[in-house]
């Protein structure tokens, strides 16, 4: 028997694509997918009740819990991963050359204190280099573009930190140019970076790569940003939810596959030179699945950014792995 269609809502990666144009089909599940040009709008709309699977930033998704009773789970799938070194933009002039040097600094972060790059960052931050957020102020707005306070989630800032939103005007990568703040966190490259126009801002971590290489050897992890949430009355149907699991991982293994079989070509097929370095480079420390879903696999990661958002205030409890992955999937 059909299940009833639930609405699900994906942003279109790579390894999700063939959820979207049929190469993939899971029974329960809405056609077409629900997507947005920005991400946040996907979060919004599962937030409102507008979306019964969803892809959910997980900092969004674990403030739920501070509910009396959240209505989601999650599906041990990370659809959006990154290192974020790369994320710490500071002020040429600001006298910041190493993580130490933050303290007693202001520091802007993108849309809310503790957006997913910045709970890990702060956390890596702490862990690495001793250094905790209190030790500097924060203004919270948009990198590029003025962004009102997101007063659709809660918004917990713990006692001892000094955080305030910027203006309805301001922007955080203009005020990082002026030196208004000496450093920045955010997901959103500023452009002026980007285009080479600022001779200001430089990132922290300038071999980024290196630093974020040497952080995976050391530590497992390759830092998750969002997880697949749905809601609580469908992680009843445990048959429902391997479905969705196997689903979403048909789709990455698709892709995965296609720069496998790429290889022997030199992936001719990607514009990106000298990709097939970076590809084997990358297998060589990932190995063949470098982008892992199930519980077992991605247990240190999450139960770290847990304990992160514990320690900076975003959560009254350390939450645990099994109090917010769908059951049936636990032992994946």
């Amino acid at each position: 028997m059909m299940r009833a269609p639930h609405r699900m809502g994906v942003y279109r990666y790579e390894h999700t694509e063939p959820l979207f144009d049929g190469r993939v089909d899971i029974d329960g599940v809405d056609k077409p997918l629900v997507s947005a040009d920005l991400i946040s709008d996907l979060f919004r709309e599962a937030a409102g009740g507008g979306l019964d699977i969803a892809e959910y930033g997980l900092t969004y998704f674990v403030r739920t819990f501070e509910q009396d009773d959240s209505p989601f789970l999650a599906l041990p799938i990370f659809p959006n991963r990154h290192f974020r070194h790369s994320a710490l933009f500071v002020n040429a002039d600001a006298g910041i050359d190493h993580p130490s040097d933050l303290v007693g600094k202001v520091v802007g972060e993108f849309a809310l204190w503790g957006h997913d790059p910045g709970v890990w960052m702060k956390g890596v931050l702490h862990d690495e280099y001793g250094i905790t957020p209190d030790q500097m102020s924060w203004v919270i707005g948009g990198t590029d573009h003025p962004i009102p306070s997101f007063d659709w989630i809660p918004q917990p800032v713990p006692e001892g930190v000094d955080v305030r939103h910027a203006g309805p005007d301001q922007t955080l990568a203009e005020m990082l140019e002026r030196g208004e703040v000496d450093a920045l966190l955010s997901v959103d490259v500023p452009r002026a970076f980007l285009d080479g126009t600022s001779h200001r801002i430089r990132r922290l971590f300038p071999d980024h790569r290196t630093v974020e290489r040497d952080y995976y050897e050391r530590t497992g992890i390759f830092p998750m940003m969002h997880a697949i949430a749905v809601r609580r009355e469908l992680a009843a149907d445990a048959a429902f939810m391997r479905d969705l699991y196997a689903g979403f991982d048909e789709a990455k293994t698709i892709v995965q596959k296609q720069y496998l079989e790429g290889a022997s070509k030199q992936h001719m097929s990607v514009i990106t030179p000298w990709f097939s370095d970076l590809f084997a480079s990358n297998r060589a420390l990932f190995g063949d699945d470098w982008w892992p879903y199930g519980t077992s696999a991605n247990r240190t990661a999450l139960d770290t950014f847990l304990r992160y958002s514990h320690e900076q205030g975003l959560t009254r409890r350390r939450l645990q792995v099994e109090e917010i992955v769908v059951p049936a999937l636990l032992d994946t």
